[in-house]
């Protein structure tokens, strides 16, 4: 078995110690983050981390038993020193698509980035085209794809055990960048498609006309016939819940992933069958690095790939677009690349967010 040397850079929560705040059980299965993952995977040594804040480095060294030779408040000198095969870039989407850029030159195999993927089209085209020619595997955490129950909802679906496909629905209050990107990646992942066109509404014409991030609802058009829809303002009782329809099933994941539900037709009405559980669950981040070592050796591409970090900015812009322009059609892919939403975990991104939660 290959050995794989890793670093990650942005060490706060999800870069380091958001596993240490889950006290019980539910659909995020540990390990979870990058660090912890790193630590538990058997081929992987977790040998450095990068941050610009003092105590975001010490807290990381002490957490995970670094020294300080191995931490930087540079980036780019722990990719010259450390000989890194696989790098996490954990910081604030601000700084996100050049940081991969580099790792990429750098001469690393894979990638392994926090989502959003970026704020606008043009920096988030630029990483995977980068990726591309440098041959290195870049995989963004949009986790619901390396979900046991949601991976169990597509294996259904690829059976055929829905029938052909009709529908996906979302209920996913959230902006539609920052957690937006977890809901429409999920869309596409569950519908098999890609998505052509949309009609988007917003929060409201202030906040579609501005830069930052927003809530909005959208109508989703596949390649494949499948339609979607997103709600992603006020869902009420039906918080991250999905539901799938075909022609002769049903699926539905409930109260964020706790339940998940599968109905077939028995003698022209709706029945429910025990959905499939897994026989062994193991840690989302074990799962995750499994895959993207697989794409290191083989050359495919990670099952949430560079790709699919882009196409989950771009719907969410092209639905903003769409409330702009008077609630219109907008075909992807969308023309102007400069366009961009300002994710909303970046807002007083100057302070990590650990800090800033303390202060709260």
């Amino acid at each position: 078995m290959p050995h794989y040397r890793a670093g990650v850079i942005g060490l706060g929560r999800m870069g380091s110690t958001f596993d240490d705040e889950i006290a019980q059980g539910g659909s995020i299965f540990l390990p979870y983050c990058h660090a912890p993952s790193y630590r538990a995977a058997p081929n992987i040594d977790l040998v450095s981390g990068a941050d610009i804040h003092d105590e975001q480095r010490a807290i990381f060294g002490d957490r995970w038993g670094l020294d300080g030779r191995h931490l930087y408040g540079d980036y780019r000198e722990m990719l010259e020193k450390e000989r890194l095969d696989i790098v996490s870039v954990c910081t604030t989407a601000r700084l996100r698509a050049q940081i991969v850029q580099d790792a990429a030159r750098a001469g690393v195999k894979a990638v392994w980035a926090e989502k959003p993927i970026a704020f606008s089209l043009n920096e988030a085209d630029a990483m995977v085209r980068v990726c591309r020619e440098q041959g290195v595997a870049l995989a963004v955490n949009c986790a619901r794809r390396w979900n046991p129950f949601f991976d169990g909802a597509r294996r259904l679906i690829e059976a055929g055990e829905l029938g052909g496909l009709l529908q996906v629905t979302a209920y996913a209050p959230c902006s539609l960048s920052h957690n937006g990107s977890h809901a429409i990646d999920t869309l596409r992942y569950l519908a098999g498609g890609e998505i052509e066109w949309v009609f988007g509404e917003m929060e409201s014409d202030e906040a579609a006309s501005g830069e930052d991030d927003l809530a909005g609802n959208g109508y989703l058009s596949f390649d494949n016939g499948v339609i979607g829809y997103l709600r992603g303002m006020g869902c009420g009782i039906a918080s991250w819940e999905f539901d799938v329809i075909g022609e002769k099933g049903r699926i539905r994941s409930l109260s964020s992933a706790l339940e998940f539900e599968w109905f077939r037709l028995a003698r022209g009405l709706p029945a429910r069958y025990p959905f499939p559980l897994p026989a062994r669950v193991q840690g989302t981040g074990l799962t995750i690095l499994e895959d993207i070592t697989a794409a290191i050796e083989t050359g495919r591409k990670p099952r949430c790939a560079g790709e699919d970090g882009l196409a989950a900015l771009e719907v969410a812009i092209a639905l903003r677009e769409s409330h702009r322009k008077g609630g219109i059609r907008v075909d992807l892919p969308v023309e102007d690349r400069s366009l961009r939403i300002r994710s909303v975990e970046t807002r007083h991104d100057d302070l990590p967010a650990r800090i800033r939660r303390l202060q709260q």
